[in-house]
Formats: structure tokens, sequence, C-alpha cells
């Protein structure tokens, strides 16, 4: 079976509030595995990282996503316990459930980037985690910068 190539694959160099993320997750995984369980992952450790992280639960059959930890900076734009498509999209999450599919298809981690009109540059990172013989959740964070225009 021939793979593509991740059309969403991690840069070498990350923006500052992504990469402790990112290294959180690469220091979960065990010997050769691709990614780290989930088990692995202790979700108080989330809430004193930057880059406003999440914790996403995947459900196969139906494909649904839901939201299991939200950093308290996003407690106001999300909530735990509620599924990823019962949410009006937003700048922080929208286009989430196309990136999480991504991620599970790639199963590596993936990077989300765009700017848009009220310059803001947006930039999210979303990292498989094992568990029950599939991806069974996403670690995600994000960061948002104001570009200055001189």
């Amino acid at each position: 079976m021939m793979r593509c190539r991740n059309p969403f694959a991690l840069p070498d160099r990350l923006d500052a509030k992504l990469q402790p993320v990112v290294s959180l997750w690469e220091s979960l995984r065990r010997g050769e595995n691709g990614m780290p369980f989930s088990d692995d992952l202790g979700v108080t450790a989330l809430s004193h990282l930057p880059g406003n992280p999440f914790l996403v639960s995947v459900f196969a059959s139906p494909e649904r996503y839901r939201f299991e930890f939200l950093s308290e900076s996003l407690r106001g734009t999300a909530a735990p316990e509620r599924f990823v498509d019962e949410m009006p999209p937003n700048i922080n999450f929208g286009y989430l459930r196309a990136q999480s599919s991504a991620t599970i298809e790639a199963a590596e981690p993936t990077l989300f980037h765009l700017t848009d009109f009220s310059g803001y540059r947006f930039s999210r990172a979303l990292l498989p985690l094992w568990g029950n013989g599939q991806v069974n959740m996403l670690l995600g964070a994000f960061d948002k910068v104001k570009i200055s225009c001189a």
C-alpha cells in the first residue's frame, strides 16, 4: 500500500507556544512507537502548558470528536463533553474536524495554519494518541498572533 505524504506535516520549527506541547507529546512516546499511548498523558500536565492546549476523544463509527479537556483560556469558546460538530465554528476551532480526520489518516502530527482578515496569524497543532487499537485521542494546541503591518 502506497501512502501519500502528510499535507499538514509539522514544520521543523514551530511557534514558541506550540513547541512545549509537541515536546510533551514526543516525551511520552515509548521506544520505537510512532505515537504515545493515550493513557500515558496526564491531563494535569496540560493545564500548565502554553498554547491553549485541549484534548479531543475520537469516535470511529460514525467519525466524531468530543472535547475532553480545555485549557482555562478556552472555556468560553467550547465546553468539555461537547462534540466538535455541536458548536458553531470560530477562529480557534474552525476546520478542526477536517484537521482531526487528516491527523488520524496520517497517524502523525498535523499543523493547520492561516492568516485571517483581521490581521491575525493562527497555527494549530494536533497530535495523535493511541489506545484500544486505534488513534483514540488527539492532543491539540494553538497560537494566535497579531500581525503588525509596518
